[in-house]
């Protein structure tokens, strides 16, 4: 059991940054984070391997957020830049990878409890 609590969220106007960072209570093989809007799927938006520190990321977010870790202080981090309105959502760190498709919900066994994020135009 990893239990995994997010902080950084926040109001933003668009153009501006948000840091997140999401604290483990253990070892994860990788931590990803995902995002909800109102009446959305959660969605996948960045994943890092905490072994080699491999990173990928979603389309909508690639070249404005950047995934990082602390692997002495069990931390993701998540650097948000140049954000956009719709980047609006309540953010959730994610851990303890099952083998699934890493930028869908049901790939991961472990949540936080999620931190808001609101970027205004």
């Amino acid at each position: 059991q990893v239990q995994l609590v997010e902080s950084g969220g926040g109001s933003v106007q668009a153009g501006g940054s948000l840091r997140l960072s999401c604290a483990a209570s253990g070892y994860s093989s990788s931590m990803a984070w995902f995002r909800q809007a109102p009446g959305k799927e959660r969605e996948g938006v960045a994943i890092i391997y905490t072994g080699s520190g491999t990173t990928y990321y979603a389309d909508s977010v690639k070249g404005r957020f950047t995934i990082s870790q602390d692997n002495a202080k069990n931390t993701v981090y998540l650097q948000m830049n140049s954000l956009k309105p719709e980047d609006t959502a309540m953010y959730y760190c994610a851990a303890g990878g099952n083998g699934g498709i890493w930028y869908e919900s049901s790939a991961w066994n472990y949540w936080g409890q999620g931190t808001q994020v609101t970027v205004s135009s």
